[in-house]
């Protein structure tokens, strides 16, 4: 197909096939939305996204969306935007937070999943072990700013509800998650100093707001996340949690 002409080397035929037909299900439509392109301009033309928020201003610094965008439903900007690229593409849009009451529906029929969710409840841990329940992996992605990391939770294997100790709060989670990432870096490779450094300006910040993104985590996050849903594809070794895939042009010192 003409679209795809210049993935071959890359893919072959018959990855090309077997990624159009493969369910990808996308919780969240904010580092999601980053990924969803990728992975559609790669081949995959099966995506289902949820999520109940609408675009805001603020979202413009590395979610892909437009100004114009502003105040809509962010699935349904994004399933526009995506059906721009390929119009042949089976984009599901569900315009509504994930919950008790409909997860369930929500993660039937699909192949693999991205768990983006806010960390605000426990439903982003329920979200996992329902798919992991029905054989699905589902990849984590972590925007920190100049790096971004994925965490992979494979059916039966470790939860990412291991970091948590007895009755310690859900809020806040994803720095539980850095530090599970510098922490390992600390004992086994090169301190990742600077993200010590951010998340401590971080925490020091008057008010709780939002962690500090930035675009370029957004796009490795893309990159990322649809070269290992390839490899799942392709049933080539993944890396799992405790595990996880992490780039930054910031360990790059030759």
């Amino acid at each position: 197909m003409k679209r795809y002409e210049r993935n071959r080397i890359y893919l072959s035929e018959n990855d090309q096939k077997k990624i159009k037909d493969y369910r990808v299900l996308l919780g969240g439509a904010g580092i999601g939305s980053n990924i969803a392109e990728t992975l559609l301009r790669l081949g995959f033309e099966h995506l289902t996204i949820v999520d109940g928020d609408v675009v805001e201003e603020s979202n413009l610094n590395r979610q892909n969306y437009l100004f114009s965008d502003i105040g809509r439903p962010k699935v349904e900007a994004l399933k526009e935007r995506l059906l721009g690229i390929n119009p042949l593409a089976k984009i599901v849009a569900i315009p509504k937070y994930i919950d008790e009451n409909n997860i369930e529906d929500i993660i039937n029929e699909h192949d693999v999943a991205i768990n983006a969710l806010d960390f605000k409840s426990d439903i982003p841990f329920i979200f996992d072990n329902l798919c992991t329940e029905k054989g699905m992996y589902v990849l984590h992605p972590y925007n920190i700013g100049w790096a971004s990391a994925v965490m992979v939770i494979a059916p039966n294997g470790q939860k990412l509800d291991s970091l948590l100790s007895e009755n310690e709060s859900i809020i806040g989670f994803e720095k539980k998650a850095v530090k599970h990432l510098t922490d390992y870096f600390n004992y086994w490779v090169r301190p990742k100093i600077w993200i010590e450094e951010i998340v401590q300006k971080y925490e020091q910040e008057e008010s709780l707001l939002p962690p500090p993104q930035l675009s370029i985590a957004s796009s490795l996050a893309g990159g990322l996340c649809t070269a290992i849903i390839l490899r799942l594809v392709r049933g080539e070794f993944v890396k799992t949690f405790p595990k996880f895939y992490y780039y930054s042009d910031c360990d790059d010192l030759n």
